[in-house]
């Protein structure tokens, strides 16, 4: 097994860390919205616009924070929904699926449910979604409808072969702090994230944080498929991305296979990157989106 070099995390880091976390948070505002019995809680960032509003759920061991880097430049020109979904970090636990119902039910009940709440069932949304959130997103488009455009990166649930190459760590069963941080560093350095300087001190807070306020079993549900089947339902335009070297999928024939007879489908694979891809190539990924959503 590879050795992943461990930056020097110090506690005076882990607070330097925190500072633009803490930063792009305060530029937005916080909406503890109840549901079902499920308090959801949702960020707003940028101002009241013409434009639809713009919709961003994260991935699995994720939380709002997984789009850190793209909320300045997608805010600047429209409102912007970012929720940690139920079962993740600030959010309720959504209560459990019965025996053969559909596992994502309940989240996606308080998902849909708290959204409308603050913004009007029937608004029509731009809508993303990243990883285990994209499956969702495509998942939760069908059926809240009123989907102007739909826009994923490293979706699950595409029901093809990952590349993993490098096994992940159970850091929940480390013996203490130390190695649980180096379980997650090896973590993020095997899935995530594919140049290691891109593995700095925000990226591993995100990635710490998160993951301590998981509550929901993710994996299952993106591996058990389903993207294309919701991608065929929904329909209209679709932009499908995924970093060249996400070790979830094979991007360039998976691409290729999901956008074959779909004129209103977009593939792109973004050069250099993982599978975290709007973070570890922000820039490319701000501009692809906001060019998609015009």
């Amino acid at each position: 097994m590879p050795s992943i070099p461990d930056p020097d995390f110090t506690s005076d880091s882990d607070r330097e860390a925190r500072l633009p976390i803490e930063r792009i948070a305060a530029s937005g505002t916080r909406h503890d919205v109840m549901h079902g019995g499920v308090r959801v809680c949702w960020r707003r960032f940028g101002g009241e616009n013409a434009h639809a509003p713009l919709v961003l759920l994260h991935g699995g061991h994720g939380s709002w924070m997984h789009w850190l880097r793209n909320v300045e430049a997608l805010s600047a020109g429209r409102t912007l929904w970012l929720p940690d979904m139920p079962g993740f970090n600030d959010s309720d636990a959504p209560p459990r699926a019965a025996p053969g119902e559909d596992p994502l039910g309940p989240l996606l009940d308080a998902l849909g449910g708290s959204l409308d709440q603050l913004i009007g069932a029937g608004t029509p949304i731009d809508l993303g979604g990243f990883s285990f959130g994209g499956l969702t997103a495509a998942r939760f488009a069908v059926r809240r409808g009123a989907i102007r455009r739909l826009a994923l990166v490293g979706s699950g649930g595409h029901g093809t072969m990952r590349r993993m190459a490098v096994e992940m760590i159970n850091w929940r069963a480390a013996p203490s702090r130390e190695e649980e941080r180096a379980a997650l560093l090896h973590n993020l350095a095997a899935l995530m994230l594919h140049d290691k300087a891109a593995i700095d001190p925000v990226a591993f807070e995100i990635h710490d944080i998160s993951c301590h306020g998981t509550r929901f079993r993710s994996k299952d549900v993106s591996q058990a498929g389903g993207l294309q089947a919701a991608l065929d339902a929904l329909g209209g335009p679709q932009l499908l991305l995924w970093g060249e070297y996400d070790v979830t999928a094979d991007p360039r024939p998976l691409v290729a296979q999901l956008t074959a007879g779909h004129p209103q489908r977009e593939g792109v694979v973004i050069d250099g990157a993982g599978h975290w891809a709007q973070y570890e190539r922000a820039d490319e990924f701000n501009r692809l989106l906001l060019r998609f959503l015009g």
